[in-house]
């Protein structure tokens, strides 16, 4: 059926001669057979969802609904079985995605061919309604058309249709970079591209970009190219704030936008399409083979495929140029106007894309995979990291914990058990000068047990204490720690004694001095074990002794209490650095 072929690109390219008449954008890209299959799974995945069952449809109902989908577009009898359920719903998806992605199917193409022709010059009708439906149902083999690549060499069954299906895959990746130097608002094509090499962009990377881009109103490509931009050049003000999903992969998706660009530089600055579309197939294949060997399949379906669009661009181009001196007018997308500022920029590139544009038509006209199992089942060979490339799991997002344990209901009360137990303390080891530092307040057992002089009684009729014979002497006992001006009066009556005349009683006085001097030890000896015995601690490193389980009860000593009482009260170990420093 070679005039089946050449028909269906006669349609192709009336609509891309003409579809300024009926479309916004001139950089429309079309769905083929394949990528009809993909969005109308969506379409049903989307709809069950909304209907409150999962983000999953089988393989069965697609392609019932395939069926439906053709009969309907072409404006043919319906088939003989039951009306598709959700088949009103399911349309509606499917035709907002094509529109929300700026692209159309072969169907459309199909339908508009009527309206664009030119009675002329175009033939009236070159491909029937059930020639196209037999052709998108893959009953019908068509010659003249690309069709599914497959190894020339494969040594089993089972190696040719693994090898086949990664370079199905791989090829499809080559078209999408491709597609989105010419229509960024393919979503299909971001889907494909965002984490292929592996950028570490799984499915909660692409769940929150797809979040993103229904909050903004915008495509997957452009959410991602407008947050990486405000990154990258919004300052402080206009950055995203932290709490931003996608702050989370700024790294993964800079590294996208930044290769986007890259291409886009190369698309923009080589004149030629030939070797600017060489240059680019060049690019896409050096970042999907890089950290492969040359015996991986990747690696090998890369270096053909690069090698097929490099001469088909070749060939494209040479048809393109024929054509243009022929006929004297040369017709491509996106014309810059008169009035445009960057008139002489924007003609950058434009042969290019046209180029580019006459190769992903040709691979939209490609016949359907015949298995489709390979195509939309979510076992897909891995491209990137632990992810596939079956759309259906990307699009669909992870799981979230609903707070239902499995954990039987004995485990789930022990573990809260395990929580409300309160947590032991972990305990400072201090170094021997602790007494500088000013720790927190003491714990309450030992302020209970171990009360300061400072520290007044709660209870009015306390307990009696059961006294304790002094273990001191009774000079000691009757001593009470004098102030700093009672010190100076002694200091001073002893200067006194020691500069006083010499007279008979000589030995008397010397004797009395002595004994004034040894009080006076003595004195600082009490103060010094007075001062130890206020702060109740003992020695640094030994803890100090509990007493016996009795009322808590203050003693007030007799005299001085408002001397005691005024005093600051001290840190522990700070009355035995004090009285050393005295000395």
């Amino acid at each position: 059926m070679e005039a089946l072929g050449d028909s269906m690109k006669v349609v192709v390219k009336v609509f891309r001669r003409e579809c300024h008449r009926v479309l916004d954008s001139e950089r429309t890209t079309i769905h083929g057979a394949d990528g009809m299959h993909m969005v109308l799974q969506l379409a049903m995945a989307e709809v069950k969802k909304q209907r409150g069952g999962e983000f999953k449809v089988a393989l069965s109902d697609v392609l019932m609904a395939w069926k439906h989908l053709l009969l309907d577009k072409l404006h043919l009898p319906p088939p003989d079985s039951a009306r598709l359920e959700n088949y009103d719903l399911i349309r509606e998806a499917y035709d907002s995605f094509l529109k929300r992605s700026n692209t159309v199917d072969l169907l459309d193409i199909f339908s508009m061919y009527k309206q664009l022709r030119l009675a002329d010059s175009d033939p009236d009708e070159p491909v029937s309604p059930i020639q196209m439906f037999e052709f998108l149902s893959g009953n019908m083999e068509v010659s003249g058309l690309p069709d599914s690549s497959v190894p020339s060499t494969p040594s089993s069954s089972q190696s040719r249709r693994c090898s086949s299906q990664v370079k199905m895959a791989v090829r499809r990746v080559f078209c999408s970079y491709l597609s989105l130097l010419v229509n960024a608002k393919n979503d299909m094509a971001s889907a494909l591209t965002l984490d292929v090499p592996d950028r570490a962009l799984g499915r909660q990377a692409f769940t929150d970009v797809k979040h993103a881009a229904q909050n903004d109103n915008t495509s997957l490509f452009l959410a991602v190219t407008s947050f990486v931009r405000a990154i990258q050049l919004g300052g402080k003000g206009y950055a995203p704030a932290e709490s931003d999903p996608l702050r989370k992969h700024v790294k993964g998706l800079s590294d996208f936008v930044q290769f986007i660009d890259n291409l886009e530089e190369i698309l923009g600055e080589v004149p030629d399409p030939s070797v600017c579309g060489a240059k680019l197939v060049t690019a896409i294949r050096s970042v999907l083979v890089k950290g492969r060997s040359s015996e991986d399949a990747v690696y090998a379906a890369a270096e053909e495929t690069t090698t097929e669009l490099k001469e088909r661009v070749r060939q494209l181009h040479l048809i393109q140029r024929q054509s243009a001196d022929g006929s004297g007018t040369g017709i491509s997308p996106a014309r810059p106007k008169a009035y445009a500022v960057n008139h002489a920029t924007a003609y950058g590139g434009r042969d290019t894309v046209k180029v580019l544009m006459a190769l992903l038509d040709e691979d939209a006209l490609k016949p359907p995979c015949r298995n489709k199992a390979d195509l939309l089942s979510e076992d897909q060979p891995v491209l990137s990291g632990a992810e596939g490339t079956c759309i259906l799991t990307l699009f669909r997002s992870p799981e979230v914990s609903t707070g239902c344990s499995p954990e039987p209901l004995r485990n789930r009360v022990q573990s809260r058990l395990d929580l409300l137990k309160p947590k032991a303390e972990d305990k400072v080891i201090r170094s021997q000068f602790a007494c500088t530092y000013k720790d927190e307040e003491l714990p309450l057992n030992r302020v209970l047990e171990f009360p300061s002089t400072s520290q007044v009684p709660s209870c009015v009729h306390a307990a009696p204490k059961p006294k304790t014979p002094p273990a001191v002497d009774e000079e000691t006992t009757t001593d009470v720690p004098t102030s700093i001006s009672e010190n100076k009066k002694q200091s001073s009556e002893q200067r006194g004694v020691a500069l006083g005349p010499r007279s008979g009683n000589a030995q008397h006085g010397l004797a009395g001095s002595r004994k004034k001097t040894g009080a006076r030890m003595q004195n600082k000896g009490n103060k010094r074990k007075q001062v130890d015995s206020d702060q109740q601690g003992g020695s640094e490193n030994e803890p100090p002794q509990k007493k016996q389980p009795t009322s808590v009860s203050v003693k007030v000593p007799s005299k001085n209490v408002g001397k005691t009482s005024s005093k600051k009260k001290l840190i522990a170990g700070q009355g035995k650095l004090t009285s050393f420093f005295r000395v």
